[in-house]
């Protein structure tokens, strides 16, 4: 059936809310009326727009913090899970684990190294187009490189 275009939107408000307040208790009938729908209907154009549950969408949001104050290091794994909005020690364990594929404390002591550094972007930046005097067609002109670190 495909979801049509302004479902579409009103799908996004639903899931940029989620972006916004993962910490906050969110839930279907909530985001279902973010979204100006139904909460079964949500679920399933959410899962059919999204290819996962609005469920698992937030709880990916939620790791994915929670990995970024774990790397960190001075924050407890419940201290974390309370921040993230998670209300369960148990299953916020259980669900960093099953995406990451490590315990949040045992992520909490690997090396993240690798991670702090971010390598300077070698791609060109183009900016808008320019007009060639010679010719109608445009071009794009390069702009300035940043001076890489």
């Amino acid at each position: 059936m495909g979801v049509d275009l302004d479902e579409l939107k009103r799908l996004r408000r639903a899931r940029d809310r989620m972006d916004r307040e993962f910490r906050q208790p969110l839930d279907v009938p909530q985001l279902a009326r973010t979204a100006l729908m139904s909460p079964a209907h949500f679920s399933r154009r959410f899962k059919e727009a999204y290819a996962e549950t609005s469920y698992s969408y937030l709880m990916t949001r939620r790791i994915e913090r929670a990995k970024a104050l774990l790397r960190q290091g001075n924050l407890s794994v419940t201290d974390v899970c309370f921040m993230v909005g998670c209300t369960s020690l148990g299953s916020f364990s259980a669900k960093f684990a099953q995406i990451v594929g490590q315990t949040p404390s045992g992520y909490r002591e690997s090396d993240h190294d690798g991670l702090r550094a971010v390598p300077p972007c070698e791609a060109r930046i183009l900016t808008r187009p320019r007009k060639t005097p010679r010719s109608r067609s445009s071009s794009f002109e390069e702009a300035p490189q940043p001076a890489t670190l």
